[in-house]
């Protein structure tokens, strides 16, 4: 059993960050957020797939307008992105931002930094000190060589010092680099010299597959260790793909579930049956069931039918049919052009009974 690593708790709007409440799952967009109607639609896919906090970029005034519709059409607490002008960072929160995400360092001197601390507080905003590989002063740099974990360890500290020699205290705390043991070293490192709530990430990860290992990597290691209150898997897609990995990243580690579980063979020279196109198509399918069922979709009668009675439901295929087992006992047998329509059917079935069940709890 993992053992959570304590930390002071603080808000994002509604959802709690540190202490005993449960690892929250976030993204950033990658539109512009002037582009209001793009920005809302992009938040919206974001909240359907299970995204508990956004992040959106503050590059001008207008951007910081912005957020006051933004916030008005979605239903999780919005974070603004701000860097080196401290006027953005008070206009988001006074458009209704509540969280911002700054290096102290970087935006614009103590006093510039007050202001911002005291729009925070007046507006009760939480503040994120995010200090990347790339942003790591240069006397830090030039004792250290390069960002290491000790490099980024002792940037973020001052920074939050700078911000608790203002008594603001709701703070949580970001050290990301892109290289994966540089991460894990450096949130293990500052996991020892705070108990502000940290926020995972590898940053500038990759595309799909580099993104996902780097991350599940250093994120999982960490979260393992009950290192972690918050986290973001970034990859260079459709951000709605990184909070599919973040949930399965989570559900391996058996610290939350959400949505089904998939099991599906890679295939082998004994599969008669289209299994990719159908796994995939299955996997597209669950993305927006909240419901925690186990489901297996296998290619052959090897281990296919043992998987598939395991599952809430599953299928095993044959030579051109599929045989559908429902809470381990056989349901039906079915021809393959019919056999994904048929197993939707049913899986819906079995959810709209378990949402059903719930509510009569």
């Amino acid at each position: 059993m993992i053992e959570r690593r304590q930390t002071k708790q603080i808000k994002v709007g509604n959802v709690a960050i540190g202490g005993s409440a449960p690892i929250a799952v976030q993204s950033m967009t990658n539109t512009d957020t002037r582009d209001i109607e793009a920005t809302v639609s992009q938040i919206q896919r974001l909240e359907s797939a299970g995204c508990e906090i956004i992040r959106v970029a503050v590059l001008d005034e207008e951007a910081a307008q912005a957020i006051r519709q933004i916030r008005e059409r979605i239903t999780i607490p919005l974070i603004a992105d701000i860097h080196f002008d401290h006027r953005l960072a008070i206009a988001g929160m006074e458009n209704g931002a509540q969280g911002i995400r700054i290096n102290p360092g970087n935006i614009g001197g103590a006093s510039k930094l007050a202001k911002v601390a005291d729009a925070a507080k007046t507006h009760q905003v939480s503040i994120r000190v995010g200090v990347n590989s790339g942003s790591v002063e240069k006397d830090i740099l030039s004792r250290y060589g390069h960002p290491t974990p000790e490099a980024l360890v002792e940037s973020a500290l001052r920074n939050v010092s700078l911000l608790e020699n203002l008594h603001f205290y709701e703070l949580k705390i970001s050290i990301k680099s892109s290289d994966t043991l540089t991460t894990i070293d450096a949130y293990r490192l500052l996991s020892k010299q705070c108990d502000y709530p940290l926020h995972l990430g590898v940053t500038e990860a990759g595309g799909l597959i580099a993104g996902t290992v780097k991350s599940s990597v250093a994120l999982g290691m960490l979260l393992y260790e009950g290192i972690g209150d918050t986290f973001r898997i970034s990859l260079t897609r459709d951000p709605v793909e990184e909070i599919r990995v973040c949930y399965e990243l989570l559900r391996s580690l058996r610290i939350r579930e959400r949505g089904p579980e998939l099991i599906s063979c890679p295939t082998c020279g004994r599969c008669r049956i289209n299994l990719f196109s159908l796994a995939e198509r299955v996997e597209n399918h669950i993305q927006q069931i909240e419901t925690p069922l186990k489901v297996a979709v296998m290619g052959c009668v090897v281990n296919g039918p043992g998987e598939a009675k395991e599952a809430d439901i599953g299928l095993a295929g044959g030579h051109g049919v599929g045989i559908i087992f429902k809470k381990g006992k056989l349901f039906k047998k079915v021809p393959e052009n019919e056999l994904y329509d048929v197993f939707i059917s049913e899986l819906d079935a079995m959810t709209q009974q378990h949402v059903m069940h719930s509510d009569t709890k």
